[in-house]
């Protein structure tokens, strides 16, 4: 088994702790037995808690980059397709990915330095959405809407039903297909 394998698999054992347990829960030795290997084992790819939650949001950025990345092949219209992107991945990630939400709870708790990457990236990706081709405001508009979205199912402050998302996002697509104004 290659080290990046084995290292995944920790993430994704911490990922479920913090999911079926609560984030408070997360401890080394609990990864470590969730993930079938010595606490030695564990530390040999991350030698603490806080290098465990660092892995946890590095491999939640680069699972967010990727689906972007994929979602943006996807896309034959120019306009507004890092807007659209950046929607369909959010709403990909927010119902079909649970590693999402716990990478991100996890450095809250432990270390919420441990967000600057995040934060870096959200600076990065608000460039892009600044020049996709629509008018700034509303990109910026519309991916605040799906960001709401998604934090109101994580506080679970409330939780539609798989018809009324759906229809949020596609909402929230079409609307970048306009260049100014909204349809």
């Amino acid at each position: 088994m290659t080290k990046r394998s084995r290292e995944t698999e920790i993430i994704e054992a911490a990922s479920r702790i913090v999911q079926q347990k609560g984030v408070f829960s997360l401890t080394l030795e609990a990864v470590a037995k969730e993930a079938g290997v010595s606490k030695g084992g564990l530390l040999y790819h991350f030698p603490t808690k806080e290098a465990l939650v660092e892995g946890m949001v590095n491999h939640l950025i680069s699972s967010y980059k990727k689906g972007i990345t994929e979602q943006m092949e996807q896309d034959d219209v120019e306009i507004g397709k890092w807007t659209r992107s950046i929607i369909k991945e959010t709403y990909r990630q927010t119902y079909h990915n649970e590693d999402m939400n716990t990478g991100l709870l996890a450095a809250l708790a432990i270390n919420p330095a441990l967000l600057d990457t995040v934060r870096d990236r959200y600076q990065e990706w608000q460039e892009q959405l600044d020049s996709d081709g629509i008018d700034p405001v509303k990109a910026l508009i519309l991916r605040l809407s799906m960001d709401g979205l998604w934090l109101t199912e994580l506080l679970g402050l409330v939780s539609f039903d798989e018809k009324t998302r759906e229809e949020v996002k596609e909402t929230l697509v079409e609307q970048t297909k306009y260049k100014d104004g909204y349809q």
